[in-house]
């Protein structure tokens, strides 16, 4: 017998699509979530997008059978969705949470389908854990066996941030592999077949470590060459290379700026917790790339606008002023780069910004914008920066990629496990999302810094905080 699934609102918002994610099964959307969307739909932001594109799908489905209102409607994959109207009554988990709010309303209708349908499973969809918790303690206290709650899992293609592909793995194989790799400058990768225990991927790094305890080691990248892949070393970057006064301190830094540098790698994501450089290194990679060879026009650093915390409401100004407090992690970074003193630079500034910084940005033809305002263009031969890319959503992440013109590159950086988007969390976020997807494709690097290099305190409250 299929099931019946009821869709939280924060499921909907998230994926308006989620509609249809149950093939074969009933859809129940109870009407407080109806309200809820509602509230929503003039938000000019993601949230309020998904939430009118649910209007558009519903508006579709009821000009299709506008003879059967009275009916769930049916659906493609073969089930039904339905607005439910007449499960208002709170008698079965009164006794248990007595407060009417919306979760209640929500955690109400479906506690009573399944209590009226005890032939079927009933399930609560939600991105909202603690209303899976009171689901959770309902399912013991009312002893419906058929009747469960769980999070929305279309999108979650992996279980937690660690398991996430991070681009590089640790082998202990023969010496004699190592020594061959060196001497021959490339190993097939046919050779480790027995020393492999994972999936590896074009651009992914190995780190090559003697099975017999000896200090032999080798480091290379993963190319396809024919058909097959290869072991190759590192090509662009050497340990002593300094770009743009800045060179590598540790060996994944190292592979993250091999990837930055090598054309033939058009998007580069980079995962890491606070001070490991992702947001640094790529940035005088981006500079590098552009003002020293020449091989992109423009560099483009953008971030999400999202704030960690209560937000602090409208800014005054015009729209430089506005968006310089959500830019000035940016800045920071650049002034590092330009080796600017920023206290001296900034304390002539009534403002308290950085003259100087905003004078070089404009020499360098570099472009710092909030993301609000990349929607809609095409951008060809540019070196584009997406910081804080796990504030993103799966569908904004699609249209920024889908921007790039003909000769962009495209970087992602960001800490899934920093996420301060009120409807994603470390699995379901847009930068999460695309490693997933798109790990297997020989234009894609991905690494995940696990050193931080910032300073001593920041490893250490990076790690225990």
């Amino acid at each position: 017998m299929n099931k019946v699934y009821i869709l939280d609102t924060n499921v909907i918002l998230h994926d308006p699509a989620s509609l249809f994610k149950y093939a074969g099964n009933d859809v129940v959307i109870p009407a407080v979530v109806v309200e809820e969307i509602d509230s929503k739909k003039r938000l000019q932001d993601e949230v309020g997008r998904n939430a009118r594109e649910f209007g558009r799908q519903y508006k579709t489905l009821r000009e299709k059978y506008k003879d059967r209102l009275h009916e769930p409607f049916p659906l493609d994959h073969g089930g039904t969705l339905n607005i439910e109207l007449n499960h208002r009554s709170f008698e079965h988990i009164k006794s248990v949470f007595s407060e009417d709010s919306n979760d209640n309303r929500i955690l109400a209708v479906a506690v009573n389908i399944a209590i009226e349908q005890p032939k079927r499973d009933v399930v609560l969809v939600s991105n909202d854990i603690l209303l899976i918790a009171k689901s959770d303690a309902l399912t013991k206290s009312l002893n419906k066996h058929n009747f469960m709650a769980q999070l929305y899992e279309n999108d979650r293609l992996v279980e937690s941030s660690l398991t996430i592909h991070k681009g590089c793995h640790e082998l202990q194989v023969s010496p004699d592999l190592i020594d061959t790799f060196h001497t021959e400058h490339a190993l097939p990768l046919t050779e480790l077949a027995e020393y492999l225990q994972i999936d590896v991927h074009p651009q992914d790094f190995l780190l090559l470590k003697s099975n017999t305890g000896s200090s032999q080691s080798a480091v290379g990248r993963v190319h396809k060459v024919t058909n097959r892949l290869t072991l190759k070393p590192f090509f662009y970057i050497d340990d002593d290379q300094f770009i743009w006064g800045l060179r590598p301190k540790n060996v994944e830094q190292r592979m993250f700026l091999e990837l930055l540098l090598d054309p033939k790698v058009e998007m580069v994501c980079a995962i890491g917790k606070a001070g490991t450089g992702k947001t640094l290194l790529a940035l005088a990679a981006a500079l590098h790339e552009t003002q020293d060879m020449k091989h992109y026009t423009k560099v483009t650093v953008a971030r999400p606008i999202v704030p960690m915390g209560k937000d602090i409401g409208y800014l005054p100004g015009e729209k430089d002023e506005k968006l310089r407090p959500w830019m000035q992690p940016i800045f920071d970074n650049l002034e590092q780069l330009f080796n600017i003193d920023p206290d001296a630079n900034r304390k002539n500034d009534k403002n308290g910004n950085s003259p100087r910084i905003e004078k070089e940005i404009e020499q360098l033809n570099m472009e710092v914008e909030a993301l609000t305002y990349i929607r809609g263009r095409s951008i060809p031969n540019q070196f584009i920066i997406i910081d804080e890319a796990q504030n993103l959503t799966k569908h904004e992440v699609k249209t920024i990629v889908s921007r790039a013109g003909k000769g962009t590159k495209i970087v992602l950086v960001g800490d899934p496990d920093q996420i301060d988007h009120p409807y994603l969390d470390s699995v379901n976020n847009g930068l999460t999302y695309t490693i997933e997807r798109l790990k297997t494709e020989e234009e894609i690097g991905i690494i995940r810094l696990a050193k931080t290099e910032r300073s001593n305190l920041a490893e250490k409250a990076a790690r225990w905080l």
